[in-house]
């Protein structure tokens, strides 16, 4: 089944200054990979659709059902933000991932089986009895996605997610992308500054312009 997000005429002004303006798209499976210079609301437009932040105009339309934002309880069950630079508990990397299904009461059994399961897709088994505070920026990330993909939402946002890593990780989170696109996980909407990654991860890819979404060819 397909992701079915609609975004229909969504507007968003700060200090009445238009940062969106009638931003309309239909998400479906897949890498969907926007594009924009800073300031030109690719953040904003990814906090709406994710529903921690209410548009000023239009709506959220998630399988034929209107969001009632910001605080439709159903909706963010199966939808996840990952920011630029993730938080993390001072506790072990391990707990870290365990902490959303523990809440979701989860049986004990089931949820190290998920937790030493998304460690491994993320390439953190290594690190699981670790304090997560002293990972690199790189494997906070990659902690994240793995916190994210554990309690296995249908959309994934991803802000920028390889905006504050090195070389290596940045491969390694690119292919971890590419990883779920092949095994057919959740659909992923994400930013980034870079053309060159955004062919090589996209399945489309959107450019965010005079407040509008566009949809560009691949070269």
């Amino acid at each position: 089944m397909g992701l079915n997000l609609t975004v229909s005429g969504i507007g968003k002004r700060y200090n009445e200054k238009p940062v969106l303006q009638g931003c309309s798209y239909v998400f479906d499976a897949g890498v969907y990979v926007l594009m924009g210079p800073n300031g030109s609301g690719k953040s904003t437009f990814l906090r709406i659709c994710a529903l921690l932040e209410p548009p000023d105009a239009g709506a959220v339309v998630y399988r034929e059902a209107e969001s009632a934002l910001p605080k439709d309880a159903e909706l963010m069950r199966r939808i996840t933000l990952l920011l630029p630079k993730t938080g993390v508990f001072n506790t072990t990397v391990f707990r870290n991932v365990a902490y959303g299904l523990m809440i979701r009461r989860m049986e004990k059994d089931k949820i190290r089986s998920r937790v030493e399961m998304m460690l491994d897709f993320v390439h953190l088994a290594a690190r699981k009895d670790q304090n997560a505070l002293t990972l690199s920026s790189g494997e906070t990330q990659r902690l994240g996605i793995a916190r994210a993909l554990a309690i296995e939402p249908e959309v994934l946002f991803l802000d920028e997610p390889t905006a504050s890593v090195d070389e290596e990780n940045r491969l390694i989170v690119e292919s971890i992308i590419l990883k779920m696109k092949q095994e057919k996980g959740p659909a992923i909407i994400m930013t980034t500054h870079d053309r060159a990654q955004a062919e090589r991860l996209a399945d489309r890819i959107l450019m965010m312009k005079d407040g509008r979404v566009e949809e560009l060819g691949k070269e």
